[in-house]
């Protein structure tokens, strides 16, 4: 028999400043795993800690040999398959019970917790820190599916883009203080009483993982779920398949959403390939030094937050479907860039063009799709899942497309330019796009 009580929580009122503030935090909170672990600290860590321990770039992996970039491409395309497979489950679970912030809690401390254990990572237990790194990677793109949702039922639709960008601003911010103390720490580890930069960026991922949790709370406290009924018997199971067959056979008869979501596919392999790896690019291809490279990033991050700001405006003047067209271009051409870098100075121009779009592509993305949910629905976590989905697939293509191309041409130019195909494709989907007036 199947048990429900009554939703303790309140209808949140839309646009309530606390409550958009405190959704913002968890941006602040969880970027920090995006910046540190994904984009800077742990591939440099990675990358020199492994080659030392095997005499060179290829490693054995539960016996089998590859080379360390390689492995590591693979092993992200493997993190957000696991999430692709999980989640749309799990948020059918999350809108049938109304129990969205139990399940964004529940990734959040699974890839937090996982960040602290790299600590323990020193290059030779390679297996201990790629499994750490999968699980890190799961608990960060879970909470996205969760954290997410939330957007559509906090502002109403002429504010998405703004809030949208004003997250990724916060997260951009935040986890430049911390890349700061980090980079700080490990250039001079003694004044932290720490044993050399190797230490100091192990006790980087801690840090990591302690901001990631402790900032969470303020989302967590002021979220609140959409007033409904609780399943609490073992048939949410069966009730989250339930729900997510209802939300698949909403979306398959919206005309702008499905297409939204298949152009979105396509460029996610672009762009979510490019900024998990472009720091093994730098520092493979151009021989940028560890302190550059996360130099790099941290203008980056600068520029990306003006970015973020910058296509907000032009998605209000223009519509949301232009400011994406014009990134896309701009994307297009980063990839030829990359193709033809040979100097350090080209690869930090690129990085400044790579920054505006970087904040921009994804702010609007996300706003842009929550324009296309039915107002009214409570079924948010499950359309999500699907956003969600169509981004975690495209990374596995993209993110093993990448590693199979310089495994076959032992050159990341030419993963580096195979990547215009994606942008390209969704650069032409999202023109044979219509969108309702209020995503123009």
């Amino acid at each position: 028999m199947i048990t429900r009580i009554k939703s303790e929580e309140t209808p949140v009122q839309k646009n309530k400043p606390s409550v958009i503030n405190a959704w913002c935090t968890y941006d602040w909170a969880n970027s920090v795993y995006n910046l540190t672990i994904t984009s800077t600290i742990f591939p440099v860590y990675y990358s020199s800690v492994t080659r030392e321990a095997f005499g060179g770039e290829n490693v054995t992996f539960f016996g089998w040999t590859v080379k360390n970039t390689v492995l590591y491409s693979y092993a992200i395309s493997v993190s957000f398959l696991l999430i692709a497979l999980v989640s749309p489950v799990l948020s059918g679970m999350a809108d049938y019970s109304g129990r969205k912030k139990q399940f964004m809690k529940g990734f959040t401390y699974l890839g937090a917790i996982s960040c602290m254990a790299l600590y323990f990572f020193t290059g030779e237990n390679i297996e201990q820190g790629i499994i750490f790194s999968v699980l890190a990677s799961v608990g960060y793109a879970g909470g996205l599916v969760f954290y997410n949702a939330f957007l559509p039922e906090i502002v109403t639709a002429d504010r998405m883009d703004q809030v949208s960008a004003r997250g990724f601003s916060m997260g951009y911010l935040g986890s430049m203080i911390l890349l700061i103390l980090n980079l700080a720490m490990i250039s001079n580890a003694e004044w932290f009483g720490l044993e050399g930069k190797s230490t100091a960026s192990r006790f980087s991922f801690l840090l990591v993982g302690v901001w990631w949790a402790a900032f969470s709370q303020i989302a967590f406290y002021y979220l609140k779920e959409q007033p409904g009924q609780h399943n609490i018997s073992s048939g949410i199971l069966k009730k989250g398949f339930r729900e997510l067959k209802k939300v698949l056979k909403e979306i398959r008869i919206m005309e702008s959403t499905p297409k939204f979501l298949l152009s979105f596919f396509f460029y996610s392999m672009g762009v979510q390939t490019v900024i998990l790896l472009a720091p093994l690019f730098g520092e493979s291809v151009i021989g940028l030094s560890g302190e550059k490279l996360i130099l790099t990033v941290l203008f980056l991050q600068v520029v990306a937050i003006l970015g973020s700001y910058l296509f907000a405006y032009v998605a209000r003047r223009s519509g949301n479907k232009i400011a994406l067209m014009i990134m896309l271009t701009i994307w297009i051409g980063i990839c030829v860039g990359a193709y033809n870098l040979q100097t350090e100075i080209q690869f930090f121009v690129m990085a400044g063009f790579l920054g505006m779009v970087l904040g921009g592509i994804q702010s609007i993305s996300r706003s842009t799709y929550s324009k296309l949910i039915p107002e009214q629905s409570a079924d948010t976590a499950s359309y999500f899942s699907l956003y969600e989905v169509s981004e975690k697939v495209a990374i596995v293509i993209g993110t093993f497309s990448f590693g199979l191309i310089e495994q076959i041409t032992q050159n990341m130019r030419y993963s580096a330019l195979a990547m215009i195909i994606f942008f390209a494709t969704g650069l032409l989907l999202l023109s044979l796009t219509r969108f309702p007036e209020r995503t123009k």
